[in-house]
């Protein structure tokens, strides 16, 4: 694993720039990082699914200030958008609900309730809940992009979308912007996906066959091995190693 730990360490440092985000390696956080406010980091998280320059595209077509506008006004701004599972309407639903989050302190603090209780899993509940006690609207594409609480890790999602914004929000260098003071790097979940799934059990890091939270947490304690400051700063080098096909 040593042998292993230092090749991962120079993928680190060499996709830990500014570089890795353009628009011949894009990412949805190079939406994010153009406001660098937390709520509009939260939809470039919860939206990126499926093809990356989709979503990149789609987010880029998104005013940030469209939250802070009055209802009629977003409905009429988004009218013809839609992205995948999400119609015109889920999108003019869900900026009318984060502004809702915002205007009653945000993301950051609704995570605090949460947190502070039950750690991690518990501040992304908090806010899981707070979004759907803001707004009555309901819809497959709405709920499939704000996602469940997590009442059990047995059985639950690896929660990609949310353990991602955590660690930019968290999480600060040429790529994650550490927006909050709430948690420390140490805590953060790995945001685990297919890609990321399948390079780590190559790589001997995971045993569990399941891509869901179990894996995500048997992930994170691997990596806590070779960094127990930062464990989730090899989640965007092995992104991009399973992402471009590449086993070191």
């Amino acid at each position: 694993m040593k042998s292993l730990k230092a090749r991962l360490d120079a993928e680190v440092a060499l996709r830990n720039s500014a570089s890795e985000l353009c628009a011949q390696k894009p990412d949805p956080l190079m939406i994010a990082r153009t406001t660098r406010d937390e709520c509009h980091a939260l939809t470039c998280a919860l939206f990126a699914y499926g093809n990356v320059q989709a979503i990149v595209a789609f987010l880029a077509s998104l005013d940030p200030l469209w939250i802070d506008a009055d209802e009629e006004y977003i409905a009429q701004a988004v009218k013809d958008k839609y992205y995948r599972f999400q119609t015109a309407q889920d999108i003019a639903q869900w900026l009318i609900t984060l502004g809702r989050l915002k205007a009653q302190g945000g993301v950051q603090e609704t995570f605090k309730l949460g947190y502070g209780n039950n750690g991690v899993l518990g501040g992304i509940t908090a806010v899981i809940e707070t979004l759907y006690d803001l707004n009555a609207y309901r819809s497959q594409g709405y709920t499939f992009l704000i996602g469940k609480p997590i009442k059990r890790i047995a059985g639950t999602s690896a929660m990609k979308r949310w353990m991602m914004y955590l660690r930019w929000m968290v999480r600060k260098d040429s790529l994650d912007m550490g927006l909050w003071d709430v948690m420390n790097p140490s805590e953060l979940i790995m945001p685990l996906d297919t890609h990321t799934f399948s390079l780590s059990q190559k790589l001997g890091l995971l045993q569990r066959k399941q891509c869901d939270l179990k894996a995500a947490l048997e992930l994170t304690e691997m990596l806590r091995t070779f960094d127990p400051n930062d464990p989730i700063k090899y989640d965007f080098a092995l992104y991009r190693l399973g992402q471009e096909g590449i086993v070191i």
